[in-house]
């Protein structure tokens, strides 16, 4: 990863804005939390928040996907990241508000939903096709290394200055993704294309059908969002009752996710693979096994312990899904493709979230984690029984192209 980093000034470029926009996100990930939970006192409230995110991937999750493949990526990324700017600003004015709170986490998803499929279309662009493995866990690893540093930090700042220094930080990395994208040279051209209406949209839908493992990788993807949705809103709600820990506490839970991201591409990117069952499925069974302990034990250093490696299960197959995608489907049809898997994976999180969080508030938290951990096994064994044809090869098709 390292000789990759020195070799492409271009590829230095999009590492530095996706790290230092990630390193933002830590603070507003714990602020914004910590913020709805201290306004409703409630697990409810914050699944709204988290739905609230949601919201704008299936209403602008297509249409975003296009534009990804139409027109000008780096464009598209740069003007992303000053919209989530301005409307982390709006948090620093105002924050003793849900309806306002809610608001934003609806605009900074709004800006995610328009940055994200261009950015994962880009990188093949950059990069060489023996190079996305590592580019990718290059990419991942800075993320969540910024995120063990951070997150604990921005739980000692929220205690220190409030909510608000933490939603400025944010605002501030975002500009700065912005400056540095701004002199990237990929992604500057308009995609030549011809499509119209819907059955352009829906081009991206038909990429994904038309490959065995591209389409079982759909179905599993739903599967464990069904399970993720709850158990990623609702951890801050778990660490205040079931785990006993305050902000610095869930600050510290999340970088325990993070130091296990960041040791997942390091330790296993050499056997990582694109198409590769194992690292596209195998991680969502050590998940499962991650969420049945968190619901069993009350202790916060086995919890911290458990969220290690379910960091290095999420990093590693976030590295396999996104190379996988980036090798099998054309740059043509390449956002689109993005874009459908964030739509699939959203809906059922919009679901998971109003379930979880009525199960949170009504039986316990605890029972979210139980039946998050069923699913994962089953996203498991549905992905590793896939029947894949005799000479499917990712990387050889991927040349064709």
């Amino acid at each position: 990863m390292i000789q990759l980093l020195r070799s492409s000034g271009q590829f230095r470029r999009l590492f530095f804005a996706h790290s230092v926009s990630r390193a933002g996100d830590a603070f507003n990930t714990v602020a914004l939390a910590v913020l709805v939970f201290d306004l409703t006192g409630s697990g409810l409230g914050v699944a709204g928040a988290v739905m609230f995110e949601v919201l704008p991937v299936l209403l602008f999750g297509p249409v975003a996907g296009l534009a990804a493949d139409r027109m000008a990526r780096r464009r598209l990324m740069v003007s992303a990241d000053l919209l989530r700017a301005a409307v982390a600003l709006l948090l620093v004015a105002v924050s003793d508000s849900v309806g306002v709170a809610y608001a934003v986490a609806f605009g900074l998803s709004t800006g995610a939903v328009l940055f994200n499929p261009a950015a994962g279309s880009l990188l093949p662009e950059v990069v060489g096709d023996d190079e996305i493995v590592e580019a990718n866990s290059a990419m991942w690893t800075a993320a969540v290394t910024a995120q063990i540093a951070l997150a604990p930090l921005a739980g000692l700042v929220i205690a220190a200055w409030g909510v608000k220094a933490a939603f400025a930080i944010n605002a501030v990395t975002f500009v700065l993704s912005a400056l540095v994208l701004i002199g990237l040279q990929a992604g500057r051209t308009p995609a030549d294309i011809a499509v119209r209406g819907w059955d352009g949209v829906l081009a991206g839908v038909q990429a994904v059908r038309a490959d065995p493992l591209l389409k079982r990788l759909a179905v599993v993807q739903v599967l464990a969002s069904m399970s993720a949705g709850a158990t990623g809103g609702l951890l801050v709600v778990l660490a205040e009752r079931w785990l006993g820990v305050g902000a610095g506490g869930f600050g510290s839970l999340l970088a325990a996710i993070g130091i296990g991201a960041a040791l997942g591409p390091l330790l296993f990117r050499r056997f990582i693979r694109a198409g590769d069952k194992r690292w596209l499925f195998g991680p969502f069974a050590v998940r499962g096994g991650v969420d049945l302990t968190l619901a069993a034990v009350g202790n916060p250093l086995v919890a911290g312990a458990a969220l290690v490696a379910y960091g290095i299960s999420t990093s590693t197959g976030m590295v396999a899904y996104q190379s996988t995608l980036q090798t099998l489907v054309p740059s043509t049809t390449r956002g689109r493709a993005f874009a459908f898997y964030d739509v699939l994976w959203n809906s059922a999180r919009l679901l998971s979230l109003a379930v979880g969080g009525v199960i949170a508030e009504l039986v316990d938290v605890r029972l979210v984690y139980l039946i998050s951990a069923v699913l994962l096994a089953v996203a498991a064994t549905v992905g590793l029984t896939t029947t894949l044809p005799r000479g499917h090869d990712p990387a050889a098709t991927h040349r064709q192209e």
